[in-house]
């Protein structure tokens, strides 16, 4: 590689050793950990066709880092570089993965004031639920259960706020899930308790 730069490209070896030789480092290790980060999202939503696939390009792209890197051990910019590159890949891999919005969330929202507009604005949109009634520590609550793609979670948020800003409200990750996220029944408990069934299941 010293050898394209140096004299295909006529660059100095200086130039060569301070700010192309940490660069290419820098680079390579940015893209092997932000498919690492992938790679392991991937493998935990259940993308078997995905994560191997994955897998082999960030192995490559890694090998060409470290190779790098252990030929040039006197170089401390290099260093820097694979310590900046390996940051930057977390925040990459992270930043791709939200825009890509993969899999499916389960919603858990607990309501303590009348929720009867959210529920009957949430019958005539697509999102399926089940809610039922609880009791809280001081009074009644209701709790409404959703299973929505990622991609649709700011929407179903916005309508939550939007009817009770003051809902409290929690997002899981979802694996598997055995049925379509219009499954739920409203008001069933019966199918409140076989989507929680099929969860641990799963």
């Amino acid at each position: 590689m010293e050898t394209f730069f140096t004299e295909t490209l006529g660059i100095s070896k200086e130039t060569y050793q301070l700010v192309f030789l940490p660069l290419v480092i820098y680079c390579s290790r940015m893209c092997d950990v932000s498919l690492s980060t992938l790679r392991q999202i991937f493998v935990m939503s259940g993308r078997r066709n995905l994560a191997p696939v994955v897998g082999i390009f960030e192995s490559l792209i890694w090998l060409v880092a470290i190779s790098t890197i252990m030929q040039n051990l006197t170089n401390v910019y290099c260093y820097i570089a694979y310590a900046a590159g390996f940051a930057s890949g977390i925040f990459l891999g992270m930043t791709i993965e939200e825009k890509l919005a993969l899999g499916k969330v389960v919603v858990q929202v607990i309501t303590r004031r009348e929720a009867t507009d959210l529920i009957d604005y949430l019958r005539s949109t697509k999102f399926g639920f089940t809610y039922v009634e609880g009791e809280g520590k001081r009074e009644n609550v209701k709790l409404i259960f959703s299973v929505v793609q990622r991609q649709d979670l700011p929407e179903l948020l916005s309508i939550i706020t939007t009817f009770n800003p003051n809902a409290f409200y929690t997002v899981e990750s979802v694996r598997y899930a055995s049925q379509p996220a219009n499954y739920a029944m409203i008001g069933d408990k019966g199918g409140l308790f076989s989507f929680l069934t099929n969860l641990k299941r799963r």
